[in-house]
């Protein structure tokens, strides 16, 4: 791979990418199908887990849709168990949601099987190549927040 073009290496990052995703997405799929929890339904309680109660402006924003779209998948998790709303203490027109100890253990469980994934995938890699690779993913996340 010595003096490879830049065009060659994005050629070849862009046919191994998708299938490491696909493959990756298609078995969290699965755990999802089990959990009756949709992947935006998903990213809401992980969120939630990791921020504490929010805004449904904030959790559209996060999502990058509009909040009568964040409404339809609150609603679901209302329902579920997962989250509850509550009324801002100081203006009652501001709606916040907050997970539930059930939604926190989908999440919990979730990101254990993302763990598990990521293990079996990365276990058949020495060491040495997974902390180069781990390194060159934090370099590249560093970029991307610049």
């Amino acid at each position: 791979m010595a003096g490879m073009p830049i065009s060659e290496f994005a050629d070849r990052i862009n046919e191994i990418m998708p299938l490491i995703m696909r493959n990756f997405l298609r078995q969290q799929t699965k755990e999802f199908y089990k959990t009756k929890i949709t992947i935006p339904q998903f990213g809401i309680l992980d969120y939630l887990s990791r921020e504490g109660e929010l805004k449904m402006t904030d959790i559209s924003k996060m999502l990058n849709v509009t909040t009568a779209a964040v409404t339809g998948i609150v609603d679901k998790l209302v329902r579920y168990g997962y989250v509850m709303r509550k009324p801002d203490t100081e203006d009652r027109r501001i709606i916040k949601v907050k997970i539930t100890a059930k939604g926190n253990d989908i999440v919990r469980k979730m990101i254990e099987h993302r763990r598990q994934m990521i293990i079996n995938m990365f276990d058949k890699i020495s060491e040495k190549e997974r902390e180069e690779y781990l390194g060159i993913l934090n370099h590249i996340k560093e970029h991307l927040t610049e």
